[in-house]
């Protein structure tokens, strides 16, 4: 695979890099694991990997986009169609890809409609794509170091929210690990989730 670019998306309109800050334009971050940087997906020099990733029986139960690259490459392009409100990113891991995430505006998604979304809210989706990657928790390293970006680059969102499947409970304790706080159940069209929940300040726990 060509080395990933660093720059955003250059078809990215500014108003919509506006509801995301910028996400292509972050750069790398330091993580215990080493140099993590979050690259927008090309879907002509990525579609390949992650079609790859979501048929691995372990992502496919919970993702739903098993099958031929044309249902990745569909679910892909709708978002890089779209407005900015959703950015699917490689994460790329001392230079190598490893991992898909999804930075989106959950104030933005219908997600809003089953929770008390405040303004600015940002929800992420995450796989880990190798197996070799997976148990050992790589996955709550990461994103702990990628919410804390989030909440660097992105002054105005108070907090970070996930809406892991109630049945995945690697993805949850991943998300528990990396300091959510699980909120509530939730029922949305595809599933019931667990909704989690990381603040910028962290609650009171008396």
């Amino acid at each position: 695979m060509a080395p990933v670019e660093t720059a955003a998306d250059s078809r990215t309109l500014p108003a919509a890099s506006d509801l995301l800050d910028g996400v292509g334009g972050w750069g790398p971050t330091a993580t215990p694991a080493g140099a993590f940087h979050m690259v927008p997906v090309q879907v002509e020099r990525d579609l390949s990997l992650v079609c790859r990733w979501m048929n691995d029986p372990v992502v496919a139960d919970f993702w739903e986009l098993a099958g031929p690259e044309s249902t990745t490459a569909r679910h892909l392009r709708r978002q890089l169609a779209d407005d900015g409100r959703s950015i699917p990113c490689l994460g790329v891991l001392e230079g190598r890809p490893m991992s898909y995430w999804e930075i989106y505006r959950a104030d933005l998604d219908p997600l809003a409609c089953h929770y008390p979304a405040r303004p600015q809210d940002t929800g992420i989706h995450l796989l880990i794509g190798g197996g070799a990657d997976r148990g050992r928790g790589l996955g709550s390293r990461l994103l702990r170091a990628v919410v804390d970006l989030v909440l660097d680059r992105r002054p105005a969102c108070a907090r970070v929210v996930a809406e892991p499947d109630l049945r995945n409970i690697p993805s949850i304790a991943t998300f528990l690990s990396a300091g959510f706080q699980f909120l509530a159940e939730v029922d949305l069209p595809t599933k019931r989730a667990a909704l989690m929940v990381r603040d910028r300040v962290p609650c009171d726990p008396s």
